[in-house]
């Protein structure tokens, strides 16, 4: 049976009082109210630049003359970024720390967003947002570990809400906001947006929290062997329609480095690639339940645009409004699934929220042509209620089950995870408009919902495990 979200804490505490030297938990006010401010606002930033970047697919492809497919690598290119450096550069801050990494990552964020913002070719923006992914790696490498080092553990759960609620409302905003300057201005303006707001963060950069530095020889081969292996991996999916055997390849090669990688970290005490953490079942289970549900998200949002506008010739405006709607979704229920985290099984919580989106998703699909905006606005409504109810209680399982000294790489971890999980939706999303221009928008949908019954699964599995909190 699993375990419920106070034996989690004891867990936690009683490893707490193992580690040396033991740690405050969490910070003092008015600190930490600063520092969940900064932590809020670099949350809002990356979120928001993302959200922005979706809506405005369309509106590449038309501007650039390119087709919808390789559009894709306006996400794509980020998420490789991402994806590639989140881990070793949540090693690189555990040795230069918090707030040293933070400046840096919201330095080459902004410089990457000004290039965005005056790319005129497919291939200046999508070297910019390769930028974008690098400076986004370095800021959310950092936000498991800010906001585990900031909250009490007692307040975790309340924090990874906020955290959550701030994710939906600017998903909300995104949208909308991307949606109307595109009605007024080109899409290079999307990411001016970004420019005020990283230099409003630098202000808050010194009430962030610093762990002690980890000293002692750094692991250069497995962080190239880690970056190898999500882009591969991730190239890989995004080629199979277009050229298989290369994308086999790929694949290929990406599983021989996980072997690899695997091989290396397994005895280490604290590995670039966190393997001590996923044999913790608690912390495996969320890991993967998370993947899934994160590529059923992006797929979805990748796809959902176009399928609007191709199936019901919706307007930007409306586009932004129906992925609004997603977005209040699991914004409402970002603090019920942290009060309910604290009461009741994480698997059951998590199981309910794919359950929902998975129905939302196929009332989309399958909906007649004439369906109103008010059928499309309540299925989107329901889809974010399922993922707002997920991800409260998977993150907590997922940060509150690593041990407090390694709060930095379970951050990282989380934040890899989720990215590497919207950069496989993204893939397979690319490959469904390359398998059928007329459907590709419908498998792309289709895509997220196999996704969502796949977390499904997991969280099945977790529920039946006799031993949640062993390990693998």
């Amino acid at each position: 049976m699993e375990a419920s979200a106070e034996e989690s804490v004891s867990t936690e505490q009683k490893q707490r009082k193992t580690d040396q030297p033991a740690a405050p938990d969490g910070l003092p006010t008015p600190r930490r109210y600063w520092a969940v401010a900064t932590l809020i606002l670099g949350i809002t930033i990356t979120v928001l630049d993302s959200s922005m970047s979706n809506v405005a697919l369309p509106a590449i492809s038309a501007a650039l003359g390119i087709p919808a497919s390789q559009t894709v690598w306006v996400v794509l290119a980020y998420s490789l970024t991402v994806v590639g450096c989140m881990l070793p550069l949540s090693a690189v801050a555990e040795r230069v720390g918090f707030r040293r990494m933070f400046g840096l990552g919201m330095a080459v964020f902004l410089l990457a967003s000004i290039s965005a913002a005056l790319s005129n070719t497919m291939t200046h923006l999508v070297v910019s947002r390769v930028g974008q992914g690098l400076g986004s790696a370095m800021l959310m490498c950092l936000f498991g570990g800010i906001m585990r080092n900031t909250y009490p553990l007692s307040r975790l759960a309340a924090g990874i809400s906020l955290n959550a609620f701030t994710v939906g409302i600017m998903a909300v905003l995104g949208p909308t906001l991307g949606a109307l300057l595109l009605q007024w201005f080109s899409w290079q303006v999307i990411f001016l947006v970004n420019i005020p707001l990283c230099l409003l963060s630098f202000a808050g950069i010194r009430f962030l929290p610093e762990m002690p530095r980890r000293s002692g020889p750094f692991d250069w081969t497995a962080c190239a062997l880690s970056a190898l292996l999500f882009g591969l991996a991730l190239f890989g999916l995004e080629s199979l329609g277009r050229e298989p055997a290369t994308a086999a390849l790929c694949l290929l090669v990406a599983a021989l480095l996980a072997w690899a990688i695997v091989r290396r970290s397994w005895g280490q005490p604290a590995p670039v690639v966190p393997i001590d953490l996923l044999r913790i079942r608690s912390v495996g289970y969320a890991v993967a339940a998370s993947a899934l549900f994160f590529a059923a998200q992006m797929a979805a949002f990748v796809a959902l645009p176009f399928y609007f506008k191709a199936r019901y010739g919706a307007s930007y405006a409306e586009v932004g409004l129906y992925l609004g709607a997603w977005a209040i979704g699991g914004a409402v229920m970002a603090p019920i699934s942290a009060y309910a985290a604290a009461r009741y099984p994480v698997a059951v919580l998590c199981a309910l929220g794919a359950i929902m989106m998975s129905l939302g998703l196929s009332g989309l699909l399958l909906a007649p042509v004439n369906s109103g905006a008010g059928w499309l606005a309540t299925c989107m409504f329901i889809g974010g209620i399922g993922f707002g109810f997920f991800q409260t209680p998977n993150n907590r399982a997922m940060l509150g089950g690593a041990p407090r000294h390694r709060s930095g790489a379970a951050g990282g971890m989380q934040a890899t995870t989720r990215v590497f999980g919207q950069g496989v939706g993204t893939a397979f999303a690319g490959l469904a408009f390359q398998l059928s221009t007329a459907h590709g928008a419908a498998f792309g949908v289709g895509v997220a919902i196999t996704c969502a019954i796949g977390a499904l699964m997991v969280n099945v599995l977790r529920h039946l495990d006799p031993t949640p909190d062993g390990r693998f």
